[in-house]
């Protein structure tokens, strides 16, 4: 029996075919991410870790490395 493919999700502010954004999965209890420019290279962390960006990223930590 093969496993099933991992689906990715691409954030609905990506815009435009989706290509060149930020991926995520949950798979195996574990956080994947990638960029779908090279979807060969994937960052694994714990959902703890993601919702500890995720409230950095809401609070307006990283908004200095937009601009």
């Amino acid at each position: 029996m093969s496993a099933s493919p991992i689906k990715w999700q691409k954030s609905s502010f990506s815009g435009g075919g989706g290509e060149n954004c930020v991926e995520l999965t949950q798979h195996d209890g574990e956080i994947k991410m990638r960029e779908s420019e090279d979807p060969t290279v994937v960052l694994t962390t714990s959902r703890e870790n993601l919702a500890a960006f995720l409230a950095g990223a809401k609070a307006g930590e990283f908004d200095h490395l937009l601009s």
